[in-house]
């Protein structure tokens, strides 16, 4: 069955945020990546992001992850209110993961198209047609 996580953009102060929320939630982060810890072809970073989250997640309670990302200016995103929160889907197939990402992206907009990533997840993202942005995603190992 699909799971549903919630995935939360920062400004550039993720790690603050989630050693905050872990101050509240308890619990280990079940995964971090610095920008520098995942090698993407041809990205261009600027010198003082580099030490930027990738993506973390934190556990808060069963199976419910909190994750997150620092959005840098300097690979051309901006932080507004409004592209700060995505729904997350861990699918439990990579034909599961199309099927949802089909489906939401009827008559919405396609930010990134389902495919392997440099991470080792198969992911895309989008907005569907009532301006909810979410992300679909499958990792063979089951955990984010």
């Amino acid at each position: 069955m699909t799971t549903l996580h919630m995935y939360l953009n920062f400004p550039g102060n993720t790690e603050e945020a989630f050693k905050f929320y872990q101050s509240i939630f308890g619990g280990e982060f079940s995964s971090m990546f610095r920008m520098k810890d995942v090698p993407i072809p041809g990205l261009e970073l600027a010198e003082a992001d580099w030490d930027k989250i990738m993506h973390i997640g934190l556990r808060i309670g069963g199976d419910t992850r909190l994750m997150a990302t620092d959005t840098l200016e300097s690979l051309g995103h901006k932080l507004e209110v409004g592209n700060n929160v995505y729904l997350f889907l861990s699918a439990e197939s990579r034909e599961e993961a199309d099927r949802l990402f089909a489906a939401l992206s009827e008559g919405g907009t396609v930010e990134t198209l389902m495919a392997d990533q440099a991470w080792g997840d198969y992911y895309g993202a989008l907005r569907d047609k009532f301006g909810v942005q979410w992300m679909v995603n499958y990792e063979a190992s089951g955990e984010g």
